[in-house]
């Protein structure tokens, strides 16, 4: 296992060195760009779509819009708001959560023109089901040079699932049960296993029906208890965003606890853990948001781009500020356990239970949304009847991962997510100009109007 790990951690510092920030970072910037920063001026326009319901169409599709937008979050509000940003502050410091803000900002773009492209070039299967994601505007929206991409995406896209969605989420929970309620590993495993597969048995459908209940209680369940801790923190909060943004471009001192940081180490940390969160530019969400009842791409679009805004503007903002103003960032602890006791502190013998329920939802609303993209990715590759036993081998794997050693699952997960991202990144830029046309002439004719092959 040691010389493995030395092995991923060595392709780790490859994929997420320089070249991989620039080109998340840059392929959001252009889009913004050339989006005429839409998605941040347009986010209005986005939520009051979602409310009131615009641009379905009966019959086309397998989810509403809503349901859609929730089955994405599902997959991306998960441990990466609780762990990951614990994992950030712990590595890089403070400034990794100003650079996590910057990729939800350019990341909002990068997630509207995804579900874009998803819902312009998508298909329907041989069930009768809408289809999407980079492998298919890949191969229906690229010329036959770059079809090779379609099948490295959905690779990487099938076996990164088993790292972000599945593994990494069973031993978030496991690991954060047994500190606090002293429930086995093996036991979390277990009832997370049987749990997953009831609702697995039914499908996108039955997915969808969950994530639409569940997503939208547990997100806002969190965020009141965070809400409550920051307004008894209040006095100290100037200070920990001055803190955030001096250390996203002056080197963190080691302390306590905390071993120090440099700029580059905060940002690469800030943008990894970001993008682990808000799954902008990994090509997943587009996977969910195909299958929505929609007038046409720009109108999913603009619904698509609000996941991004509320997994890290909103709930990891909410997890990070909760860190430092407890002072807790220096302490040693990281991953879930530096959220528990931040929580925990301010919330003596409750913040615990809090971060403890909280992440159990999170994670298996992730493991079911992330199954559907593994599913996806799987059925590409292999055809319709991989389905069941892709299923069979993801429900596995729950009790595996929760068992598993922490340290390296993490490090895994994020080469994975790494590998699965610079196909899709690269089909963006290239697919950029069609993205820009039809987002000019929605607006032109005037919202509602879009439209595009759907």
């Amino acid at each position: 296992m040691t010389a493995l790990a030395a092995v991923v951690e060595t392709i780790n510092g490859i994929v997420w060195g320089p070249a991989m920030l620039a080109l998340i970072l840059g392929t959001g910037l252009l889009l913004q760009a050339g989006l005429r920063f839409m998605p941040i001026v347009r986010l209005g326009t986005g939520f009051a779509m979602l409310w009131r319901g615009r641009g379905v169409v009966p019959g086309r599709g397998d989810l509403s819009p809503f349901n859609a937008l929730m089955t994405s979050l599902s997959a991306t509000i998960g441990t990466g708001n609780i762990a990951g940003v614990g994992a950030a502050l712990f590595i890089g410091g403070p400034g990794a959560l100003f650079w996590m803000w910057c990729t939800a900002l350019v990341g909002m773009a990068t997630k509207y023109a995804e579900a874009v492209c998803a819902v312009r070039f998508r298909e329907v299967d041989a069930s009768g089901h809408q289809v999407g994601g980079p492998m298919y505007y890949i191969k229906n929206g690229l010329s036959r040079r770059w079809a090779w991409l379609a099948p490295t995406f959905a690779v990487f896209g099938a076996l990164a699932g088993f790292g972000i969605g599945n593994t990494v989420q069973a031993n978030s929970v496991a690991a954060v049960a047994a500190a606090n309620i002293g429930v086995p590993a093996w036991a979390s495993g277990l009832i997370m296993m049987v749990l997953v597969g009831v609702v697995l048995i039914g499908g996108i459908e039955r997915i969808g029906a969950v994530a639409g209940k569940l997503v939208p209680f547990m997100a806002t369940s969190y965020l009141l208890a965070g809400v409550f801790i920051l307004v008894l923190n209040a006095a100290e909060i100037p200070a920990a965003l001055v803190l955030i943004v001096e250390h996203a471009f002056s080197p963190a001192a080691a302390t306590g606890g905390f071993a120090g940081a440099a700029v580059w180490t905060a940002m690469r940390y800030g943008v990894a853990r970001g993008v682990f969160s808000n799954e902008a530019g990994l090509g997943s969400a587009p996977i969910a948001h195909a299958t929505a009842r929609t007038a046409g791409p720009v109108d999913q679009g603009l619904i698509a781009m609000l996941g991004t805004f509320l997994d890290t503007i909103i709930v990891c903002s909410i997890t990070g500020l909760v860190i430092v103003t407890s002072g807790l960032w220096t302490s040693g602890e990281t991953g879930a356990a530096l959220t528990s006791a931040a929580f925990e502190a301010t919330l003596p013998g409750v913040g615990g239970y809090v971060v403890s329920f909280s992440l159990a939802l999170f994670a298996f609303t992730t493991i079911l949304g992330w199954s559907f993209y593994g599913e996806k990715c799987v059925q590409y590759l292999f055809g319709i009847r991989s389905i069941v036993p892709f299923r069979l081998v993801w429900v596995a794997a729950i009790p595996v991962g929760a068992s598993a050693d922490l340290g390296f699952v993490w490090l895994l997960a994020d080469t994975l997510n790494a590998l699965m991202a610079i196909p899709n990144l690269i089909a963006l830029l290239l697919l950029s100009p069609l993205v820009f046309q039809l987002t000019r002439e929605y607006f032109a004719k005037g919202e509602g109007a879009s439209e595009g092959r759907s």
